[in-house]
């Protein structure tokens, strides 16, 4: 069974964004099932320029990626009692595993007060700790800007490191 879901389909997108004074802003990055890991940082800030990263990762890493997501149980989850996107902006999270397709589409979320008073605060809590570390951290840090800079085994340890940073508290909340 373990080895039928390794090789079952996999797919993470996730994407936080507004349109405001310097256009359209977002974070997105997405796990494709062969592997690839894009990610893109679009902040007009400046005339600052569009951040852009794709690299291959392992099969190791995807097998953490599902057991996290499948661990967090995101997949019973449902937004239609989550807030709708508004003028500050929008949160998707889209994922495939296996025969299961799921996407959320929210608005940012600043707190854990604004999941408290939602509508679903349990459903948007299991969102909120799944996707809150990784916007946070991927938007001050630019987590892959400088994966150019490091060898092939460097980039497979620290995109470990980096999955398991910014999707565990969803597991442990």
């Amino acid at each position: 069974m373990a080895g039928e879901e390794e090789n079952s389909e996999f797919y993470l997108r996730y994407y936080v964004g507004h349109k405001g004074k310097f256009g359209h802003e977002f974070l997105e990055f997405e796990f494709r099932p062969d592997g690839k890991l894009r990610y893109a940082n679009n902040s007009n800030y400046k005339n600052d320029t569009i951040i852009r990263k794709e690299v291959y990762v392992t099969p190791a890493v995807l097998r953490e990626c599902r057991r996290i997501i499948s661990e967090s149980e995101i997949m019973k989850e449902d937004d239609n009692n989550w807030p709708e996107p508004d003028r500050v902006g929008r949160q998707e999270l889209e994922i495939v595993m296996g025969n299961e397709h799921i996407s959320f589409t929210t608005s940012k979320i600043g707190s854990l007060v604004d999941v408290q008073s939602s509508n679903d605060p349990e459903g948007l809590r299991i969102f909120y700790y799944l996707v809150q570390s990784v916007a946070s951290y991927c938007a001050g840090s630019e987590v892959l800007c400088f994966l150019s800079y490091l060898t092939p085994l460097q980039d497979q340890a620290y995109i470990i490191r980096w999955v398991r940073c910014l999707l565990i508290p969803a597991v442990t909340a």
